[in-house]
């Protein structure tokens, strides 16, 4: 008896162990979650700021094909990115309380339009709507040597803050956030 029930057992095992393996993960999202968050040092707890976004990835494609100049772009790929102030900040120059907000862009050839914006929770930049925009301001248009493959989001520490920096191809934007 006691061999029947432990071949049953191990039977039953083998079943769900080949069940998990067998799991179709074709469907994983070819633009993966990520997350920056200021300070950097993930040692600190105390943390100011925090995003969330997913990095698309050129694959041959031009980032003005992917970010259109002078249209509102969800600023990464699938959701709107989510940035969360901890504390109130000064973002650019206009001062935003504590809180979470929706980050769109418009790329632009010399300046870059980014956009607080309260609606949270958007597929994209589909139903981006300019009424609920908390905040926009303008930054400069940088460039570097080196491409990035993928979009990412960084936080470089200044003196009073950080600038949140985006990175795409050769394209460098940084957003100064003042604590």
């Amino acid at each position: 008896m006691k061999k029947l029930t432990l071949l049953a057992t191990s039977m039953f095992a083998l079943l769900l162990t080949t069940v998990a393996t067998a799991q179709d993960f074709s469907g994983m999202d070819k633009s993966p979650m990520d997350m920056a968050a200021f300070p950097t040092d993930y040692k600190v707890a105390d943390k100011a700021v925090r995003i969330i976004y997913s990095r698309p990835q050129l694959k041959g494609r031009s980032m003005a094909e992917l970010a259109p100049a002078n249209k509102v772009w969800r600023t990464g790929a699938n959701e709107a990115p989510e940035i969360t102030f901890y504390k109130d900040v000064n973002f650019g120059g206009k001062d935003i309380k504590a809180g979470t907000y929706a980050l769109f862009t418009m790329p632009g050839e010399k300046e870059w339009t980014v956009i607080l914006n309260k609606k949270l929770n958007q597929w994209g930049s589909y139903f981006y709507d300019e009424s609920a925009d908390v905040a926009r301001i303008k930054v400069p248009n940088g460039s570097d040597t080196s491409s990035i493959e993928e979009f990412s989001i960084a936080f470089k520490e200044v003196e009073g803050g950080a600038h949140m920096v985006m990175g795409w191809d050769k394209t460098r934007v940084a957003v100064p956030i003042m604590l």
